[in-house]
């Protein structure tokens, strides 16, 4: 496929990268220059010095850029320049509103929009394993599903367009309390007299067990929070989930109490820390 990739952050890059080792024919966009020089050094394709150049006769512009404005405005200048019946695949985290907006203008155009946010970290952007949930029409996700899984391990489609929003919503609610049970857990063992490792090694195999217990405990116990996802992203990610919710009348009492702790984590300095400093609050002299 001829494809475009605007945004070349921690997702973006390997993202596109490995579309470019899919044998897709690639042309990136950054608003840093750098980073899409950066790109195509490493895996070919070209540099596009705007959003429109990038996605000239593209049958697919992939977007991973920061809001519901970002995305706005990046899918306006796109959209018009894609070739007839393209499809555009918005891997930002926004609000469902946003994604609904955009697919009713892109079928309006000719095109479509499929809003489909990430689960897997950095980590999995980079080997390929991210899980990708996708709000769309049936015809536009068949489409897209065998090119989006070039970077996947997991595809699917929850619905129309909005789906794939609401559902990394819930993924989100679901990662909140899982860190801060683990926060938690890791404060009430030190307090005890207990050795972190040894609990991580009695509970790690039992009901307790979690991809963040696996992949954060130790991390956590170290005072190390340089592991990905930052806690401002995950403010921004949770303000979308509380929106909704008052929106769809849910009660989500626990998202809005770690939603609180993740402030005091940014007035701490932990703003770009990692979502597992959660704790650092609980420890702090």
């Amino acid at each position: 496929m001829k494809a475009a990739f605007i945004g070349l952050g921690v997702m973006g890059f390997p993202m596109a990268g490995h579309l470019a080792r899919a044998g897709h024919e690639m042309t990136v966009f950054n608003r840093s220059p750098g980073k899409a020089k950066a790109w195509v050094e490493a895996h070919g394709g070209r540099a596009a010095t705007s959003v429109a150049e990038a996605a000239v006769g593209a049958e697919f512009v992939f977007l991973c850029v920061g809001n519901d404005d970002d995305v706005r405005a990046v899918a306006g200048e796109a959209s018009p320049a894609m070739a007839a019946g393209g499809i555009l695949v918005d891997h930002t985290t926004t609000s469902a509103v946003l994604a609904r907006e955009m697919a009713e203008r892109a079928a309006a155009s000719g095109r479509a929009f499929i809003d489909a946010p990430v689960s897997g970290g950095q980590a999995g952007a980079q080997a390929g394993q991210l899980t990708v949930m996708c709000g769309a029409e049936p015809q536009a996700f068949a489409r897209a599903e065998p090119v989006i899984t070039a970077f996947a391990k997991a595809v699917r489609r929850l619905g129309g367009p909005g789906s794939g929003q609401l559902a990394k919503m819930v993924n989100q609610i679901c990662i909140a309390g899982v860190v801060q049970g683990l926060a938690e857990g890791l404060h009430f063992a030190r307090r005890a007299g207990l050795d972190p490792a040894e609990v991580y090694a009695a509970i790690s195999k039992g009901a307790a067990q979690s991809w963040q217990m696996d992949n954060r405990w130790a991390t956590m116990a170290e005072g190390k929070f340089d592991f990905g996802f930052a806690v401002d992203w995950m403010r921004k990610d949770l303000g979308l989930v509380l929106d909704e919710a008052q929106r769809n009348d849910a009660s989500l009492d626990m998202t809005r109490l770690v939603d609180g702790f993740y402030a005091e984590v940014q007035a701490m300095g932990g703003r770009r820390w990692d979502t597992s400093s959660l704790v650092a609050r609980l420890e702090k002299p």
